[in-house]
This record gives structure tokens, C-alpha cells and sequence, in this order.
């Protein structure tokens, strides 16, 4: 029985493989801070994934909204990748009006090794 219990140990580890834990930059940062009002339409985000990647890449969601609480997202994407550096373009943000954009970084092999952040920007 104790080869069992050891068996159902290994079982659990597979699932949720040891990596490194994710570390990203991007430009624009996202560190929770308004950027600058820019002219748009059209907004560049470029994700970085900065540490070891996972064995079966990573899943980035983007998603910008107005920064008023429990405002629609007007853009939305999710892309997996196995590339260090990943572009998006960031459409459709509203003209004078404070926008949320949010970056979550996820490991596919591991979900919980996981990294977010936000940024606030706008369109003049």
C-alpha cells in the first residue's frame, strides 16, 4: 500500500511540473501607472516573457476596458506561444476616456505559475 500512496504522490507532481516562476516585461510597463494620453487609434503592446520558459509555453490574455468598475472590456485577445516576445495591437480604445489594460501571463504545463499586471492609458 505505501507504493501506492508513493504512486499517487508522483501523480500529483505530473500535473504541476517544477519550473521557474514566470517573470515578464512590457512596453508599455505595466506597473499600474497612467501613460500619457496618445493619439491612437491604434495602441502597441509588446509582452516579454523575461524568465526560463515553461515546457509548453505560455497563454497571454490582454484585455483593455474603461477604468470605471465593472465596465465591458472593449478588447480582448488570448494567444499561447512558445516565443519570448509577443505583440499585440490594441483597437478600438475610446476617445477622452481613462482605459484599463490588463496583461496575465500563465504557464500551460503549470496554471498556477502565474503573473499579471495592469496599465492605465488613454486616447486623445
Amino acid at each position: 500500500m505505501s507504493a501506492t500512496a508513493c504512486g499517487g504522490g508522483g501523480d500529483d507532481d505530473d500535473p504541476q511540473p517544477s519550473e521557474a516562476d514566470l517573470a515578464i516585461t512590457t512596453t508599455p510597463p505595466i506597473n499600474g501607472q497612467q501613460e500619457a494620453p496618445a493619439v491612437g487609434p491604434d495602441f502597441p503592446l509588446s509582452v516579454t516573457v523575461t524568465s526560463t520558459m515553461p515546457p509548453q509555453g505560455v497563454k497571454i490574455e490582454v484585455s483593455a476596458r474603461t477604468d470605471v468598475s465593472g465596465s465591458a472590456p472593449f478588447y480582448t485577445e488570448v494567444k499561447n506561444t512558445s516565443t519570448k516576445t509577443t505583440n499585440f495591437t490594441i483597437t478600438n480604445t475610446p476617445q477622452g476616456t481613462s482605459c484599463r489594460l490588463t496583461v496575465t501571463v500563465s504557464s500551460v504545463s503549470k496554471p498556477s505559475n502565474t503573473v499579471s499586471g495592469f496599465y492605465l492609458y488613454s486616447r486623445k
